[in-house]
């Protein structure tokens, strides 16, 4: 199998999904591909995510292209932004002429698709299996499809690959709240430095408890959105500093989960995983329930509550309909197909209909709805963002070296990338400020 992915969240969900809809009594070989990017995951960041490949390297478009030999692969994972796997369908598509078997194409959404629905789902056309992390998602991923004229059938219900972890069945000593921080959610700096505020305030209302601020990126480290405003730089000019039973925390979510007794968040995919484990958890409305920060998803769910009812010791109760829709109760109601209804079964349709293409003798081509027929003000834009051409083909001048780079080389693109980031999270923001006066 074969896994290209843009930023260590999308790696994570890539390499997961990989081992779930492998078959089970199958050895498989993983190799990873980072796409060179702004959000090209760093050494810290890959361990975080503690899933392991037999290989793993950086590269361009093109040099991925040229690496999916339709004979060497079985299953190809995209885990992109919606545009990136947009230009691969395209480019595989243009590698793979001609072929009589080809891998199986495979692509989905890491968590919560909470904005950009037709759009990103439209970019995702023309893979083999899109993957729906829920009933709800696959029956509205159905009906976009259906909706523009477009075949359906790729979609797919399964499971979010990371779920898992004990169930939690009392509070721990002492009793830990975890706020999970969101990358671009808010996005202003006077919302984040209020949440960030009001977790100060609950630390100091309740010293009995540990409050953890978990992050999901250091200073200088991009993940799938851009953070401009990083809550360790506010962490800092707390007034009065932060009180001792407050600290920032790092590391995989599910480890953090273990010792957690109350899970805060906006509206971050953690959310779910929490649900999973039947940890009490809360959607935040302090700054309304709006579709911009992605909370509005949660309507329903019997979870969405304030930092003022939270200080007050109230506990939401989920409902459990809405949670078995998500996909997310460990016994919940089966996916589509998927047997007795428990998480280990989520990934059984997947991997049936992945056999059963795999079984033909010959593949059709990759068929996505944009064309430059159905989309010819829009798709050749999307394809050179990654050096293709309107065909899919490589544009002249694509750059695709065949070796590792030099030392000097490295040092450079780190350079250049912590320069961009340097300026999208110091002096962006700055001038943004100055402009507002």
């Amino acid at each position: 199998m074969a896994v290209l992915a843009d930023s260590d969240t999308r790696w994570k969900w890539g390499a997961l999904t990989a081992n779930r809809i492998a078959p089970a009594d199958a050895d498989i070989r993983l190799d990873g591909h980072l796409l060179r990017g702004r959000a090209t995951p760093t050494a810290r960041q890959l361990e975080e995510v503690g899933v392991r490949a037999d290989s793993l390297r950086e590269v361009t478009a093109a040099e991925f292209l040229r690496a999916m030999d339709p004979q060497e692969y079985d299953v190809v994972v995209l885990a992109l932004v919606g545009g990136a796997v947009q230009a691969m369908l395209h480019g595989l598509s243009y590698a793979w002429q001609g072929c009589a078997r080809r891998p199986v194409v495979v692509t989905g959404y890491v968590g919560v698709v909470y904005e950009k629905l037709a759009d990103g789902l439209l970019l995702r056309h023309g893979a083999d299996l899109v993957l729906a992390n829920s009933r709800q998602d696959a029956e509205r991923f159905t009906a976009v499809y259906e909706g523009v004229g477009a075949d359906a059938s790729s979609v797919t219900e399964v499971a979010l690959p990371f779920l898992g972890g004990a169930v939690r069945t009392q509070d721990g000593d002492p009793y830990t709240v975890v706020f999970a921080a969101q990358p671009s959610v808010p996005e202003s700096r006077t919302d984040r430095a209020y949440l960030l505020d009001r977790l100060v305030r609950h630390a100091r209302l309740h010293p009995e408890r540990e409050v953890l601020l978990k992050l999901r990126s250091r200073p200088g480290e991009h993940t799938t959105h851009i953070e401009e405003q990083p809550y360790q730089r506010l962490a800092e000019r707390v007034p009065g500093g932060t009180p001792a039973n407050f600290r920032l925390v790092y590391g995989h979510m599910g480890e953090v989960l273990d010792r957690t007794d109350l899970l805060v968040t906006v509206s971050s995919t953690a959310a779910l995983e929490s649900l999973h484990r039947r940890i009490p958890t809360v959607l935040l409305t302090d700054l309304g329930v709006r579709e911009s920060l992605g909370n509005h998803h949660f309507v329903g769910s019997g979870c969405l509550a304030s930092w003022n009812q939270l200080d007050d010791g109230h506990l939401p109760a989920p409902d459990e309909d809405w949670v078995a829709r998500q996909g997310v109760a460990p016994g919940g109601t089966s996916p589509t197909g998927a047997g007795n209804g428990s998480y280990e079964t989520a990934f059984d349709t997947a991997r049936a209909r992945i056999a059963a293409l795999r079984g033909q003798d010959e593949l059709p081509a990759l068929a996505p709805y944009y064309t430059p027929v159905t989309a010819p003000g829009y798709l050749p834009g999307i394809l050179a963002r990654h050096h293709l051409g309107p065909d899919g083909g490589p544009l002249p001048g694509a750059p695709a070296a065949d070796r590792t780079p030099g030392p000097v080389r490295q040092i450079v693109r780190r350079a250049a990338r912590g320069a961009y980031r340097h300026g999208v999270q110091r002096v962006a923001p700055v001038i943004r400020r100055m402009g507002e006066l």
